[in-house]
């Protein structure tokens, strides 16, 4: 089955300014029953969607959902009866699109999702469509009948659950992040109202929605952290927030991608837990997991929020092939990784060396970061915005790529059971400053003439 690769964020033009970060331990979900019925034979339904965990075998996870918690559910969900696809259903009217002759496991860029029902057709395969990045998917692993003409469905209808983000706001719930999410009822729409291809790059990106929404149509854009489930479409269609905060507004989006941890990066065999938008490791024995953006140019920041102290962890950067290899010490066999632990050890494996770094100390709530600058080989750290040390011995010759990366141990090392990563839209309150071209959210000014991990920063200065 052919890997579909997410869009990767261009630049210009329709700026989208907030995501909604879903994590689903914390049971996230978004949700509301209409009080008046809707157009139940046409709806479209768009939204953009960025992967966290990848779904898998009996574990779906709802983008969208309509249910009664009984019988009848509709919607868009991922995963379950095929690893990382794609599934439509629509409950009584008996539609189930498995779209998964394709896999969707690209967790570094956006995807932009596009369900629509039409029951009026009198073609049946035009009653049911859904598209990925303006691809109309026609190829699928199982497929129910289409559903029959002029056939209700339950979305727009009262009696039932709609939510965001989970089955009936209490099961399936989605990892991952949602931008620009819009329910049009009453109309069948292609991906070109909601988006465009951009001229110079080719890439698929969202432009602003200018059509009327219907009776229970709806606009989420996320702007307000104080009521994240606002509707801004004028029709006043706000749905509840069930367990998100402030704090999962997020600035990583369909038109600025930000670096995150790589969720099907594997170290040692399997990949380190991962949680929060792939912004929080977990603990774990000999494995390891670098970023989603590598660099080879350019001067770059970071920062780390250290949490417990129960397990051995480092924090660094090291080139991808360190993380892959399943060494059960990341970096040994290579020579480009240079990483701290909680002692204050600094290991340089290319120099096979390691001493303690005066101030750096292993500090439950201690905000860590790296200043790295590859157009002069050098690797600044930081702790609580004061620079520690300087290592000076990193190549500048664009030759090697480096990712920021993390590794667990259960000996030796010294750390915290938790690394909490910010790479610009941290999952933690922020201190509120931003690097010069305007990005980013961190605890302690950003270096001069350093930037953050994002597609718009390495577009103009990687």
């Amino acid at each position: 089955m052919p890997l579909i690769l997410g869009s990767n964020s261009a630049s210009g033009g329709y700026n989208v300014a907030n995501s909604l970060r879903f994590n689903s331990a914390s049971s996230d979900n978004l949700s509301r029953t209409p009080s008046t019925n809707g157009n139940l034979k046409t709806w479209t339904w768009s939204t953009w969607i960025k992967f966290s965990k990848l779904a898998t075998n009996g574990a779906r996870q709802y983008l969208f959902s309509a249910s009664d918690n009984s019988t009848d559910t509709a919607g868009i969900y991922y995963g379950a009866y095929v690893d990382q696809s794609l599934t439509f259903e629509s409950g009584a009217i008996s539609l189930n699109l498995r779209g998964s002759a394709n896999l969707f496991r690209d967790v570094s860029a956006w995807y932009n999702i596009v369900a629509v029902l039409d029951t009026t057709q009198a073609t049946s395969t035009n009653r049911a469509k859904i598209y990925v990045n303006n691809t109309l998917i026609t190829s699928y692993t199982s497929l129910s009948n289409y559903p029959s003409q002029n056939a209700d469905s339950i979305i727009n209808s009262t009696g039932f659950l709609h939510s965001v983000g989970s089955y009936y706001g209490s099961n399936h719930f989605f990892d991952g992040y949602i931008a620009e999410t819009y329910l049009i009822d009453g109309q069948a729409l292609d991906p070109t109202s909601f988006g465009e291809t951009d001229t110079l790059t080719g890439i698929w990106k969202p432009k602003a929605y200018t059509g009327s929404f219907g009776t229970n149509g709806f606009y989420q854009k996320y702007a307000n952290s104080a009521a994240l489930g606002t509707d801004s479409s004028g029709n006043g269609n706000t749905y509840t927030v069930n367990n998100l905060t402030s704090v999962d507004q997020s600035k990583d989006t369909c038109t600025n991608n930000f670096c995150t941890l790589n969720a099907i990066q594997n170290g040692n065999g399997t990949t380190v837990t991962l949680s929060e938008g792939n912004l929080v490791s977990g603990s774990g024995d000999n494995k390891g997991c670098s970023a989603t953006f590598g660099v080879n140019r350019g001067k770059w920041y970071w920062e780390i929020k250290t949490v417990g102290s129960t397990y051995a962890q480092r924090v660094g950067v090291s080139n991808r092939a360190n993380e892959q290899d399943g060494d059960a010490s990341p970096g040994t066999d290579a020579a480009n990784v240079r990483s701290w632990c909680g002692t204050g050890t600094y290991k340089n494996y290319s120099a096979s060396s390691g001493s303690a770094d005066a101030g750096f100390i292993s500090t439950s709530g201690a905000i860590y970061a790296f200043g790295l600058d590859l157009d002069n080989g050098t690797l600044a750290r930081y702790v609580n915005g004061v620079l520690i040390n300087t290592d000076t011995t990193l190549p500048s010759d664009n030759s090697v790529t480096f990712f920021p990366f993390t590794f667990f141990s259960t000996s030796g090392l010294g750390g915290w059971n938790q690394a909490q990563f910010n790479f610009g839209s941290p999952m933690y309150t922020g201190g509120g400053y931003a690097d010069a071209a305007g990005f980013g959210n961190f605890s302690y000014a950003v270096p001069a003439g350093y930037y953050s991990l994002c597609t718009k920063n390495l577009a103009n200065f990687g």
